[in-house]
């Protein structure tokens, strides 16, 4: 299994801001076959070193992480509104 972490810093850090986005990265759920898990979690501490929300989501394999970064949905639809709306996206994947 391949784990794939996301966070996002927003531009705009306001309540309203952070759920429309974590409503966008839920919207995955369904659209996008390769996904085994999806897990969205808004952060409780919001320190200037704090990322807004944390993506979690993990994949059968490798290629399956790659399918999903192309995916139609993802690339088209979730991935670049969060590129307009995020100053910072960190990753990192790792088997599990």
């Amino acid at each position: 299994m391949i784990t794939h972490i996301v966070l996002f810093k927003l531009k705009e850090r306001t309540p309203e801001a952070v759920k429309e986005a974590q409503s966008r990265l839920l919207s995955m759920e369904g659209k996008v076959e390769m996904l085994r898990h999806l897990e969205v979690g808004l952060d409780l501490i919001h320190s200037e070193r704090s990322a807004d929300i944390a993506l979690v989501t993990k994949f059968d394999s490798l290629e399956d992480l790659q399918a999903y970064q192309v995916h139609p949905y993802h690339a088209n639809e979730v991935a670049a509104y969060m590129r307009s709306v995020c100053s910072q996206v960190t990753a990192a994947d790792y088997e599990s």
